[in-house]
């Protein structure tokens, strides 16, 4: 399937958040078939006209009116025309998840949707009613807004106030630039802007290998290689990140890594 897996369901939940109704309309011409039928669990609706008045109700109704957010998990997989990903719905200021959607799509050689199943589900365990996002679910989002890479965007899931620590022992670290003191939501938003400025983002990996979460805390293992920009050389490093999560905000960053082989990469020589 010669598709980004991710681009697409990025598109697919961004539909149902558009406020423009002349962006949504075409995003929904973008995204389904003429020909399409989504299934659900309450109906059907079939051919592109009924999920634009489709899309556009559950806007007005839940966006719009009820003040709600669709949220993607990270979780998709796809292969041969299929793509199967899980969404949820959560208030817009934070708060419980209200709803969580397993989705199932079939698409034409076009890469549109000729088939959509969505299966809902009851809220996440363990999310309490009134209660803003567990660790796990904002954990899976910070995921999620790290591999789209807009640095505002993940800087919205920390605290004004944050504990951050870079594993390196000097408090500005002479050649690494994004190795310094951070306190602050703005920082965070900078720390990442810092990074893709000076490695390729065409040549980052980035995988998680094991994720633990334990109460407010998340260990986060993984290896992440990454190319220099000035001097060309990659670097590959296994890693472990330490999240906090309260009141549904990130309040801890604590990333333990090879710094050595970071600077190693910055050397010229």
């Amino acid at each position: 399937m010669d598709i980004d897996v991710d681009e697409f369901v990025g598109r697919y939940v961004a539909v149902w958040n558009e406020p423009d109704p002349d962006r949504r309309h075409s995003a929904v011409a973008e995204l389904w078939a003429e020909d399409c039928v989504e299934f659900t669990d309450a109906g059907e609706y079939r051919g592109r006209s009924a999920l634009q008045a489709r899309v556009t109700e559950v806007h007005k109704q839940v966006v719009e009116q009820g003040g709600f957010v669709f949220r993607a998990a990270g979780d998709a997989v796809g292969h041969h025309d299929a793509i199967r990903f899980t969404t949820y719905m959560a208030p817009t200021r934070g708060g419980e998840i209200a709803w969580t959607g397993f989705v199932f799509v079939r698409l034409d050689e076009d890469g549109l949707i000729l088939q959509d199943y969505q299966f809902g589900d009851a809220p996440t365990a363990g999310v309490a009613k009134g209660n803003p996002p567990g660790t796990k679910a904002v954990v899976e989002e910070f995921l999620r807004r790290s591999g789209l890479g807009n640095p505002e965007h993940i800087a919205e899931l920390y605290a004004p106030k944050v504990d951050w620590r870079v594993n390196w022992p000097v408090v500005n670290h002479p050649t690494v630039p994004w190795i310094r003191p951070r306190s602050s939501r703005a920082d965070v938003a900078d720390h990442f802007h810092t990074f893709s400025e000076h490695c390729l983002p065409a040549e980052s990996h980035v995988s998680i290998d094991h994720i633990v979460v334990d109460g407010v805390d998340a260990v986060l293992i993984g290896t992440s290689s990454q190319v220099v920009k000035s001097t060309g050389k990659r670097f590959v490093m296994t890693f472990a990140l330490n999240l906090a999560v309260e009141g549904g905000l990130i309040t801890r960053h604590h990333m333990y890594e090879d710094s050595l082989a970071v600077a190693e990469a910055f050397n010229l020589s």
